[in-house]
């Protein structure tokens, strides 16, 4: 018994002294704390940095930490610090233009902490502006953020932090490129007009850069445009940066144009410093369109009696918005209807102006009393001496019994008895009075 009470006290003993052991082997856990140091803040454009004239952009940027503290104490009277002077904390990042040809669109961007040797990118929104010059430019960049600065602690387990604010501005290169920017400062079109053809002239500026070589002026058509190039290049040659050329294109404008202006597109295909045959960025600009060529008729419907003949008079109006030349118009003579003469020349109309066309015609004598409607045409040359016919108009001539004198008049076999009657008279009276 009392053996195993004295095996009892020795194991005691033995587990007392092992944990004595085991608490003297382990480390006793120590803090760090950070003597000195600060965030190194750096940026770069990533990717292709190389934007061109009058595009929409997007510019991501990256910044990056460098800033590594290398004096530091560990004891195991300190606590670990939640924050390291290292860090750039709630970072806050402005771009500028600065003195670049672009417009800043993003406002200010909040990217949160950026740890010692870690980066983050932030992207902005800009417009290059439509004659940016090629080169490499200075944007400023703005950031401000929190820096850890000193920490006081009260004790083991209490610390106060106090923090500084701070600003940096870092300038990052952006480039444009150097090429040919056309720039339409005059577009003029020659009487231009709905359903037909004209020309379109244009005086075209390189306000880029770069001297293009072999270069050509093209004309496209702009969507759903009724403008229509016809001729849709012309070759320049050498197009230098500052120079000015003109060149002349024929197009086509589509019948159903209204008097407006339309959109028609311009580019340049030219040979860069590389050997590379390039296009320029598209331009579009205003080309005037006219009323389509018209006519009306203005006189009163002629009035005819059965089997009567007369030469009527046909007023005709030029109602659209170009002149135009020798102008011939022609009736269409249909039963009961003929005629001896149905073509008239009109000659130059300018828009408004009107000319009077004569015809002669004969009605049958069984005519159906009413009122017709007669075709009539205008065969026309435009100002490029192009050719057209107008669309068909109607010559209104009212079929009825005319009485009195008009009626006489009109009817060829009542003017015979009229002219016999009245030579009758006359040689009745001559031979009176010379008996």
């Amino acid at each position: 018994m009392i053996s195993m009470v004295r095996k009892a006290k020795t194991g005691r003993y033995v587990l007392i002294f092992l944990v004595f052991m085991v608490c003297f082997a382990t480390p006793v856990l120590a803090g760090t704390k950070y003597l000195e140091g600060s965030p190194n803040l750096t940026a770069y454009i990533a990717g292709n940095d190389q934007y061109t004239a009058g595009s929409e952009i997007q510019i991501p940027v990256v910044i990056q930490n460098t800033g590594i503290s290398t004096n530091y104490e560990i004891a195991p009277d300190i606590v670990d610090r939640a924050d390291v002077p290292t860090t750039a904390k709630f970072v806050t990042v402005e771009m500028e233009a600065g003195d670049a040809p672009i417009v800043i669109k993003s406002d200010p961007r909040m990217i949160g902490d950026i740890a010692s040797e870690a980066q983050e990118t932030v992207t902005f929104c800009a417009k290059v502006n439509e004659d940016a010059q090629g080169g490499t430019y200075q944007i400023p960049l703005n950031i401000s953020y929190t820096q850890y600065s000193r920490v006081d602690q009260y004790g083991l387990d209490t610390l106060r932090y106090y923090y500084q604010p701070y600003n940096v501005t870092l300038m990052v290169p952006l480039s444009i490129k150097s090429e040919v920017n056309p720039r339409v400062v005059s577009a003029t079109s020659d009487s231009l007009v709905a359903g037909a053809e004209g020309y379109v002239n244009l005086t075209i500026k390189n306000i880029g850069s770069l001297d293009g070589s072999k270069a050509i002026v093209q004309i496209v058509q702009n969507q759903a445009s009724p403008v229509i190039p016809v001729d849709t290049s012309v070759y320049i040659g050498d197009f230098p940066a500052g120079s000015t050329v003109s060149c002349q294109y024929k197009v086509a404008v589509a019948d159903d144009a209204i008097n407006k202006t339309y959109p028609i597109d311009v580019v340049v295909v030219y040979q860069n410093d590389e050997g590379d045959f390039v296009s320029s960025q598209t331009q579009t600009i205003g080309v005037d369109v006219g009323k389509k060529v018209d006519f009306a008729i203005l006189s009163s419907p002629v009035e005819m009696s059965p089997g009567s003949k007369q030469t009527i008079q046909v007023e005709y109006q030029n109602t659209g918005d170009s002149t135009i030349n020798n102008a011939e118009a022609r009736i269409s003579v249909v039963s009961p209807f003929t005629g001896s003469s149905n073509i008239a020349y009109l000659g130059t109309l300018a828009p408004g102006q009107t000319a009077v066309a004569s015809y002669q015609l004969s009605v049958a004598s069984d005519a159906t009393i009413k009122e017709y409607g007669l075709d009539s045409e205008i065969r026309y040359n435009d100002a490029i001496d192009d050719t057209y016919v107008s669309d068909p108009l109607k010559v209104a001539i009212d079929v009825k019994n005319l009485a009195g004198i008009q009626g006489i008049v009109s009817n060829p076999v009542a003017m015979t008895v009229v002219v016999g009657a009245i030579i009758g008279i006359i040689y009745a009276v001559v031979h009176v009075r010379r008996k």
